[in-house]
């Protein structure tokens, strides 16, 4: 693992456990073990590691969305949705934790919010294709409907809410959509 990438992933765990107030170049150094000075060498400003942050969960994520939503039927569909979500919300909880994190900023950072829909738009359009695939009538409002319903299944899970049956919820919206 190279230093840029421990920086990336030290910044992603202070975000997760502190929220963006904890991010700063000095803790991500100290989180990941690294001289000082170091992370500032990679991102410069605060803007350049909330944009590197944003496209490293992008590229870590991206292909696991893509392995996980290549149905045959809607099925195989609804059963990789469920394994996505217990992904994001167990082995990748942490990250997904950041990512909420970022969302509260965002809202007042027009800069962090373009960053976080281009990384949200990559995604929508792996599973936008799937939805055609399968023949949805109207792919990309299923597809809205369906990132939303994670973005508030991840907000519950995260945040210690309802214990609510993510493969039901899913389930409903993928069936609703194909109809």
């Amino acid at each position: 693992m190279t230093n840029r990438e421990r920086a990336l992933k030290a910044a992603i765990s202070l975000l997760a456990t502190g929220g963006v107030r904890a991010l700063t170049h000095r803790r991500v150094d100290v989180r990941a073990g690294l001289p000082d000075g170091s992370t500032s060498n990679y991102f410069r400003t605060r803007s350049a590691l909330f944009q590197g942050v944003t496209g490293y969960m992008v590229t870590v994520e991206l292909p696991v969305v893509a392995s996980r939503t290549s149905p045959a039927s809607a099925q195989e569909f609804i059963d990789g949705l469920v394994d996505l979500y217990g992904f994001l919300t167990g082995s990748n909880r942490e990250m997904t934790a950041a990512r909420l994190a970022l969302f509260v900023e965002a809202s007042h950072d027009d800069e962090l919010r373009a960053l976080l829909a281009e990384g949200r738009s990559r995604l929508l359009t792996t599973l936008r294709s799937q939805f055609v695939a399968l023949g949805a009538p109207d792919p990309d409002l299923a597809t809205q409907l369906l990132a939303v319903c994670f973005e508030g299944l991840f907000l519950h899970d995260i945040a210690g809410h309802d214990d609510i049956d993510a493969r039901s919820v899913l389930d409903a919206i993928v069936r609703a959509s194909l109809r």
